[in-house]
């Protein structure tokens, strides 16, 4: 059965099985007629199948008569911020992010440098959908040039922020394991620590795409990492996905500390900084909202996907935002999810700190979180979450994306999934067996009303 999954930020599938030449061709010039023309940012991770894409996309966009403009393999923050700086109609970024190395995807950006919203995703795809293709006569054909600084305009962004103290930082020295996947963050984090002045223990920083462990940088995938943070003695270790959108943290010890404190650990030194709004997912750890009562700021919640929260970001003129999966947004650079950002801030606030990152760690509120899913088969998701919304009516409950139950210290969320017929389970506590014990009994509940 073909591998391909549509939705209003794009496409993704298994090249060959789903996600063939002429589906890439058919969205992006869907994209170009629906952008009108115009400049448009295209850029990739990697993946051994990323040229061949690259190569479509390129003369597809040409042939609605848009000006492709190239920049490489660079992260996708680097794209969305090239979108911006560029002043283009639109990005095109190459990658499947985390998924395995036979998939590969189109995500699409807005002139604003975000991913496209639902309104905005729907309209690309009835284009696609009806056929109404804007290809040019041979006299109104696009061009396509080059643009070799994206990462460089990227990097300098960064390294220019206020709160950034580059010659404390790099009189610091950190002592810094990396582990880039072998993916887009491999042309970046290397040589943006040796601005920072860090010590590297380089791991899978070869841009090939040729992914050494199961991309995701989650604490199951990290145990190369976590080793050698141990046994170089180093300060800190670092591990991205193969956009390098998500980042990852080892503490001194080898030990993971959890995607969810990246963003929380970014949360505590900008509110340090600036007290403000926070704009989170449901999802997210309640980390975060422990840590804005400390400043008297307001965290508000959306549903889980990054346009959604950069959206409400924008809308609210928040300091900080992001997804409790190691994506850290900061506007002051861009309104995208970013693992170089989210590198900066860690080191800046380490440095501050003055101890360790496991000290650090500990210094934050903790919560522990289980994630689980259970099959529906053939029962309709709407009703079976509408009769765990009625057993549950006495509490307190959030109903911004699916449902969530939210407890004094604890909190179980139940999401319906758009592809598959599973209900997802995500509790946390303040240990692993409280966690666990509600997703058991939201799945108990669950089996008893299929």
């Amino acid at each position: 059965m073909a591998q391909l999954m549509i939705s209003v930020s794009g496409i993704r599938g298994v090249i060959g099985n789903g996600f063939t030449p002429a589906v890439v061709e058919k969205f992006v010039a869907a994209f170009g007629s629906w952008i009108g023309g115009g400049k448009v940012v295209i850029g990739r991770d990697t993946r051994v199948t990323g040229e061949m894409i690259e190569h479509i996309v390129l003369g597809t966009l040409q042939a609605v008569g848009c000006e492709a403009v190239r920049v490489g393999v660079v992260p996708t923050p680097t794209v969305e911020y090239a979108v911006e700086t560029l002043k283009a109609r639109g990005g095109i970024i190459i990658t499947a992010s985390h998924n395995p190395i036979q998939w590969n995807a189109l995500k699409l950006i807005s002139e604003a440098g975000l991913f496209l919203d639902e309104e905005q995703g729907n309209a690309v795809l009835e284009i696609a959908n009806r056929g109404e293709l804007c290809y040019q006569p041979w006299n109104k054909i696009g061009s396509i040039t080059n643009y070799d600084n994206a990462i460089r305009d990227h990097m300098d962004a960064i390294l220019r922020l206020p709160f950034i103290d580059l010659e404390r930082i790099r009189r610091r020295r950190f002592r810094v394991a990396l582990d880039c996947v072998n993916g887009a963050g491999s042309v970046f984090l290397p040589e943006f620590l040796e601005e920072l002045g860090c010590e590297i223990i380089s791991l899978n920083t070869t841009p090939n795409g040729l992914f050494p462990h199961t991309p995701e940088p989650v604490p199951e995938n990290l145990q190369q990492l976590c080793t050698t943070v141990k046994t170089a003695k180093a300060d800190i270790g670092f591990a991205c996905d193969p956009d390098a959108d998500r980042l990852a943290i080892v503490s001194e010890t080898g030990e993971p500390i959890g995607e969810e404190y990246t963003l929380a650990l970014a949360v505590r030194f900008m509110l340090s900084k600036r007290p403000g709004v926070v704009v989170v997912n449901a999802s997210t750890t309640r980390a975060v909202d422990d840590i804005a009562a400390e400043f008297n700021s307001q965290v508000i919640r959306t549903k889980v996907g990054e346009i959604h929260v950069a959206k409400k970001m924008k809308e609210v003129k928040a300091v900080i935002g992001g997804e409790g999966n190691g994506g850290v947004i900061l506007p002051d650079v861009h309104l995208g999810r970013d693992a170089p950002v989210a590198t900066a801030l860690t080191l800046q606030h380490l440095l501050e700190f003055g101890g360790t990152i496991s000290q650090l760690h500990r210094n934050l509120p903790q919560y522990q979180m289980i994630k689980k899913k259970i099959e529906i088969g053939d029962s309709d998701p709407e009703q079976l979450l509408q009769k765990i919304r009625q057993k549950y009516q006495h509490e307190k409950l959030d109903e911004v994306d699916g449902l969530k139950i939210l407890y004094p210290e604890s909190w179980v969320h139940l999401r319906k999934s758009n592809t598959e017929p599973i209900i997802r389970i995500i509790a946390e506590a303040r240990n692993k067996e409280k966690a666990a014990s509600l997703c058991d009994q939201i799945i108990h509940d669950i089996q008893q009303k299929m």
